[in-house]
């Protein structure tokens, strides 16, 4: 090496020295002068971080752009931090929130409001054993937050589903318990069930929804195509319900308390006629049953029409001398409806039937986390009154979640669930709002009660009160639902879990019918006692492996084995003529001499094993798949278990270097199938069942001896199997300007096959029907979901969700019975597969087609003769005769629509207005389908000469419509009916809520408080129906009465 000599090494140290005078020193000057006076620059910003209902969210990053300088929210939003000087920029993030970044500008307090990000990526999402980011889902999942519900007050776990899940379809249930039924994606099954699999906190739960207190849920993610619910194997075919209960999660303990009341009404009267009205309505009703009556024949004597005279009225029929008396008996009366009309006594039965029912719901819960203990108790008491007079429901639930971490390897939770409920109502019969005359009271003149207000033995007329107070009725149901579960970790990411989910429920129903009713004595009062106890348990075995290789290979992997035992034990006492007396009723059966013992013992046992694949590459590129192998007892012996496979896709091409979209923030493609299967029969449905019997015989000597016998009931199929539903699924996830515009879109394909079916036998073989897996059901459909943040102002913001789905439902195969298809000539030209008639289930259409007479119109004066030549006449209505033979038969039914709705949509919009006051609205709509409007028939199988009845138009040849039929009107008994549509947009519910100050509530050493109201079922508008509420309407039963309530709610939510 060349040695450098000293002169040039001196001129070396000079430019180097130099250089960094004027490099190093400027910018360390420049960085002093930067630094703040530790008097003048710094300065303390305080605040509190609330979401937009003013909520306080704990955890909040708060940070000084730039710099690393941060601090985060405490449980109480609350948050102090030093910036380096007066022109810091504050950035506030937290996952489930859109990031703000707000200046300092020397200002000392800093309360922040942050929106919640609509399309939040990093939010878990519930999947069946375990979960996933909602970035990494390739199936269709939709969340419901139940927290962000609370200020509606959600009665039920079905109202917070209820228009907030597209594809899943809430059932309405009006009476004091509430909730309704559930179904996903339409009807995909004849014979099985069709509501979806319920699953709490990971564990498959056989309860009642009304079990669970929906104050204690955090959030509800709904699986609704095949390789989402594939897991859950043989219990999937109608999706899944996940519910996830609230837990301990601040490390200050938290008291919360919230009380509601309300009131409900009926949200819609049907009018029936008023006395007067009554009287000129069985008047038109005499003369539309006698065709050939007289003139004025059953009008009032002193009010006859022109041209008749009293001479005339009085020459038709007999007379007492008392004009007024004969004449309320030609239209009808009855003595003790003639005696209230001469008293001057009308009665109102609405006052009889229906009330202002009152509310009230009180819950409070303990949570909160220290140290390695998280734990969350709750206690709620639920009292509600029913519209319907006497229908009434009380319960009391309670929760206890409790989670170890136990070592650093080793966690270990439980979960209990008890619900004590109170099910012994007796309601009123709603019927008699029309059964019962203005004139018919429920007590005589003397004041005696009635059992019957017109006077005679009528089911229809019936005084419900007095029929009712001869009740004494007591049905009480406890449950008790468990969940205990131990967690160890492993090395190389692998965890261990077992579950333990014992479940017992315990239900005793007692009744006893006095012996001084007046029908009852006949057989001297009864009573029954049933107690009913049903034990099940599961055993879950859970493997779960992550890893990620290189960064960027993401790879999950879970494994379960499941073992579950199902039982149940029923007794039944019945007993009747007490002796000597009944007055203890069900207290002592064992003084009624007529009694009968039964029994019912059931059990049935299942088993699973599962193994699901995640990989995930560069978090562009998604797979999952599964396989479940199920096993049950319930099944033939020749199939005891069967495999459902699963395999899905998802790409994120919003992250592709070539996607050149800047306003659409995200972008995935979800592609899915799998197969589910449907367990949910009969337990023994593949076994003959064995019946004793007694029969009388004579023997060869002429004695009359009684014998038993034992026979098969049933035909045993040892080849009975699972439903079987194959399902194809396209999806795209969005996001667009900021995720400002958010949602999904879904398409599907399901094709349920091996249908559980009652096969018809022929009467040689001896048995009428057996259980058998045939025919084939399909379901297409479509999906939207849209979420939008619409106004993200200082003191207002607007957000929209809006859903949108519609399903069609078609029959591919049914028995595989086949006929000739034959042309004019009478020359076979095919075959095609036979329709089941009876049932009205045909190929090629949809399972719920209304297939029947079509009612065209309502036959006029001018179409006499044209009546006449079917046996009716003017009034009647007009039935299509498709093949003009005059006769009515299954050749002139038609397809004229669907009894399910087309599609539905829902639309809710939040609002928040100066940080504390919060309104929302939400509306939802059924399209398209129709019911049988049995009162535009104005028939009633004889009962329009005895009852009162609703206020609906009705032809006469003075007002010939078209749409309603003459009373009393005639169709020879076969059936037809007027068809309305049954579309309808309700306006589900209001909520106003006001979060009152923080500043206010610190004197009182409160956390928070929320002060709400809500209207539920604030109106309805259905533009082709007019008889009660369309979606309470029960097609099956057309003349019950299908009233709704309204409902008026006042309520608290105090956290301390």
């Amino acid at each position: 090496m060349k040695k450098i000599n000293n002169g040039k090494r001196l001129a070396f140290d000079l430019l180097l020295m130099a250089f960094l005078l004027m490099t190093i020193v400027p910018v360390f000057a420049a960085e002093t002068n930067n630094i703040p006076s530790a008097t003048q620059q710094k300065q303390a910003v305080t605040g509190i971080v609330t979401d937009n209902k003013g909520e306080v969210i704990p955890g909040v990053n708060v940070m000084e752009k730039g710099t690393t300088n941060g601090v985060i929210t405490d449980v109480n939003g609350h948050y102090t931090i030093t910036v380096t000087n007066e022109n810091a920029v504050l950035a506030f993030s937290f996952i489930g929130y859109v990031t703000k970044e707000v200046p300092v500008k020397r200002q000392k307090t800093l309360n922040i409001s942050l929106a919640e990000e609509i399309l939040n990526l990093e939010e878990v999402v519930v999947v069946g054993y375990g979960v996933q980011k909602k970035r990494d889902l390739t199936g269709a999942v939709t969340q419901v937050k139940a927290t962000s519900l609370e200020k509606e007050r959600p009665a039920t776990v079905q109202d917070i589903l209820r228009a907030n899940v597209a594809g899943l379809n809430i059932g309405l249930d009006n009476s004091a318990k509430g909730g309704g039924s559930m179904e996903i994606r339409g009807k995909r099954s004849i014979k099985a069930s069709n509501e979806p699999l319920l699953v709490v906190d990971g564990i498959i739960y056989y309860g009642s929804l009304d079990e669970i207190n929906p104050n204690d849920i955090a959030q509800i993610d709904v699986l609704k195509d095949a390789s989402s619910a594939a897991v859950y194997g043989a219990k999937s075919a109608a999706g899944v319900v996940l519910i996830t209960t609230k837990k301990g999660s601040a490390e200050k303990p938290t008291v919360q308390f919230n009380a509601s009341v309300g009131i409900s009404t009926l949200a819609k009267k049907m009018d029936v006629y008023n006395p007067q009205e009554y009287l000129a309505w069985r008047e038109d009703v005499q003369e539309s049953i006698f065709e050939d009556h007289k003139p004025g024949e059953f009008s009032d004597p002193n009010n006859l029409p022109a041209g008749v005279t009293l001479e005339d009225w009085i020459s038709y029929r007999p007379t007492t001398g008392n004009y007024t008396y004969d004449w309320l008996v030609r239209l009808g009366l009855f003595e003790p409806e003639l005696d209230n009309y001469f008293a001057g006594r009308t009665f109102d039965w609405y006052d009889e039937t229906y009330q202002k029912a009152f509310r009230q719901d009180y819950n409070v819960n303990i949570s909160g986390k220290k140290d390695k203990v998280s734990y969350y108790w709750s206690l709620g008491y639920l009292n509600n009154e029913g519209i319907v007079i006497g229908d009434k429901y009380k319960s009391y639930r309670s929760r206890l979640k409790l989670d170890f971490d136990v070592t650093s390897w080793l966690s270990a939770g439980v979960n209990v669930q008890y619900s004590y409920r109170d099910q012994g109502a007796i309601p009123r019969s709603v019927n008699q709002i029309w059964a019962n005359t203005p004139y018919s009271t429920p007590t005589d003149l003397d004041g005696n009660p009635m059992l019957y207000p017109t006077g005679i033995d009528n089911a229809s007329s019936i005084n419900s009160a007095y029929n009712d107070s001869f009740i004494d009725r007591s049905a009480i149901r406890n449950s008790f639902t468990g969940s205990m579960y131990a967690k160890i970790k492993l090395p190389f990411g692998i965890s261990y879990q077992v579950n333990f989910s014992p479940r017992l429920l315990l239900y005793n129903y007692r009744n006893h019918r006095s012996s001084q009713h007046p029908v009852w004595k006949s057989f001297g009062g009864d009573a029954e006692r049933r107690s009913e106890m049903s034990y099940n348990w599961q055993v879950d075995n859970l493997i779960r492996w992550e890893h990620t290789f290189a960064q960027k290979h993401q790879v999950e992997v879970t494994l379960l084995q499941n073992a579950e035992e199902n039982q149940s034990w029923q007794e039944i006492q019945t007993t009747q003529q007490f002796a000597p007396s009944d007055i203890l009723g069900y207290h002592r059966m064992q003084a009624g001499t007529v009694p009968a013992i039964s029994s019912n013992d059931t059990r049935n046992t299942g088993d699973a094993l599962m193994g699901r694949l995640f990989y995930s590459f560069d978090k562009k590129y998604m797979l999952t798949a599964s396989v479940r192998r199920d096993g049950y007892s319930a099944f033939g012996v020749s199939n005891p278990h069967a495999t459902f496979p699963s395999v899905a896709l998802g790409w994120v091409f919003s992250e592709e270097p070539f996607f050149k979209f800047p306003a659409m923030d995200f972008g995935k493609l979800r592609v899915s199938w799998g197969q589910n299967g449907n367990r949910d029969i009969g337990m023994y449905a593949a076994l003959a069942e064995m019946k004793t019997d007694q029969y009388i015989y004579q023997t060869l000597n002429g004695n009359i001896d009684l014998s038993n016998s034992v026979y098969v009931s049933t035909m045993a199929n040892k080849d009975l199997k699972w439903e079987t539903t194959s399902s194809f699924n396209f999806g795209l996830d969005f996001g667009f300007l900021d995720s400002r515009i958010s949602g999904n879109i879904d398409v599907y394909k399901m094709v349920t096959s091996d249908l559980l079916i009652n096969r018809s036998l022929t009467e040689t073989i001896g048995f009428g029907e057996v259980m058998a897996n045939l025919g084939e059901v399909q379901n297409t459909g479509f999906e939207l979901s849209l979420r939008t943040l619409n106004i993200d102002a200082k003191n207002f913001q607007w957000n929209t969700t809006f859903n949108f789905s519609l399903n069609r439902n078609k029959v591919n195969h049914l028995y595989g019975d086949y006929e000739n298809v034959l042309d004019d000539n009478g020359n076979v030209i095919g075959r095609k597969e036979m329709d089941d008639i009876k049932n009205e289930w045909f190929i090629g259409k949809d399972i719920s087609s209304i297939w029947t007479y079509n009612v065209i119109g309502v036959w006029q004066e001018n179409e006499a003769e044209q009546a006449a030549e079917y046996g009716l006449r003017p009034g009647d209505m007009k039935i299509k005769d498709v093949d003009g033979n005059k006769i009515y038969d299954n050749n002139d039914k038609e397809f004229i629509g669907y009894k399910t709705p087309r599609f539905r949509w829902t639309l809710r919009n939040e609002f928040t207005l100066f940080k504390n006051w919060n309104l929302s609205f939400m509306l939802y709509s059924y399209w398209g389908h129709k019911a049988p409007y049995q009162r535009a028939k104005h028939f009633e199988a004889g009962t329009l000469t005895k009852t009162n009845y609703f206020k609906i138009p009705y032809w006469t040849a003075e007002n010939p419509t078209n749409e309603y039929a003459r009373l009393y009107s005639d169709d020879k008994n076969i059936g037809a009916n007027f068809y309305r549509s049954l579309s309808f947009i309700r306006l589900d519910n209001i909520s106003i809520g006001y979060t009152v100050p923080k500043s206010f509530l610190n004197k009182f050493k409160i956390e928070g408080m929320n002060i709400y109201g809500t209207i539920k079922n604030v109106g309805c508008w259905a533009p082709d129906w007019e008889y009660y509420d369309p979606e309470a309407y029960n097609a099956d039963s057309p003349n019950t009465v299908s009233s709704t309530n309204r409902t008026y709610t006042l309520g608290v939510n105090v956290t301390f």
